[in-house]
């Protein structure tokens, strides 16, 4: 028995020292453990707090220097009134202005102010679109060409005062120089004449004769000449012929020559008496 006891301590003590080695290393790897992890069987050691971010900044930027004083404006001159409505006048100038003036054009006939009542169209009386001076004779007279007139383009306006039609024309032609002409005055005679132009008859209405006096320099090759009739009236018909009206415009050197006839020789003054050489002094 007391053999046994002793076979038995023999071999619990081999069994401790072989175990104590491991439990040695054990405890040593639990030691290290607990010292990487803050403590035995503690859980994992809490991150490291962030450093605190910056406190942001609102940057303020420096009050703007007040402006150097500028130097006053210049003072200008008031600009003209502006009419409200252009005149004929302005209207027909600008009519022309627009288009060139060289070349002749139809005539153009303006809106008419009242679309109730028709306004006469204006158109050019056959056998006076052109006038010649010296006035052509036949063959041969081409070299002997002073001055030739032509019409560049005309426009009218209507409006109704009362029992009257009242027209405005605006009318332009062109003076060129002929072969046997130079700088000089040139009287130009232009005609108007509002007919009732019918299938059976023409019946005049109103007519003027105008002298248009046109300057050509000495080295123009001609010259524009503009007509502004301000006040061409006459009576509203009754009927519906009003739609059956033209105005007629041409030039008309026979009346203009028939005017200039007709107009009588100033008086010659009579001579005042010679004083008698031969008379008695007191």
């Amino acid at each position: 028995m007391a053999m046994k006891r002793g076979m038995r301590l023999d071999i619990d003590e081999k069994r401790w020292r072989q175990r104590a080695p491991v439990a040695a290393l054990l405890l040593l790897a639990l030691f290290v453990a607990g010292c990487s992890s803050g403590g035995f069987g503690g859980s994992s050691a809490p991150a490291a707090p962030a450093a605190p971010a910056p406190a942001a900044t609102t940057s303020v930027a420096p009050p703007p220097s007040a402006p150097p004083p500028s130097a006053p404006a210049p003072a200008t001159a008031a600009s003209p009134q502006v009419p409200s409505s252009p005149s004929f006048k302005d209207k027909i100038t600008s009519f022309f202005t627009g288009k060139s003036a060289t070349a002749p054009q139809g005539v153009a006939n303006a809106p008419v102010s009242n679309p109730d009542v028709a306004c006469p169209l204006i158109d050019i009386r056959a056998g006076a679109s052109t006038l010649t001076i010296p006035p052509s004779s036949g063959e041969g007279t081409a070299m002997a060409l002073k001055y030739q007139g032509t019409f560049v383009r005309a426009a009218r306006e209507c409006a109704i005062v009362g029992n009257q039609m009242v027209m405005k024309l605006g009318i332009q032609g062109r003076v060129i120089v002929g072969p046997a002409g130079g700088p000089g005055r040139v009287d130009v005679p232009l005609r108007i004449a509002v007919v009732n132009e019918t299938t059976a008859n023409s019946k005049l209405i109103v007519t003027k004769l105008i002298r248009i006096p046109v300057g050509i320099g000495s080295t123009d090759p001609g010259a524009t000449f503009t007509h502004i009739e301000e006040g061409l009236s006459f009576p509203l018909p009754t009927d519906n012929s009003l739609e059956s009206y033209i105005v007629y415009i041409g030039f008309d050197p026979v009346a203009a020559e028939a005017q200039d006839t007709a107009k009588p020789a100033p008086k010659a003054k009579p001579p005042k008496p010679k004083p008698n050489s031969n008379a008695p002094s007191g």
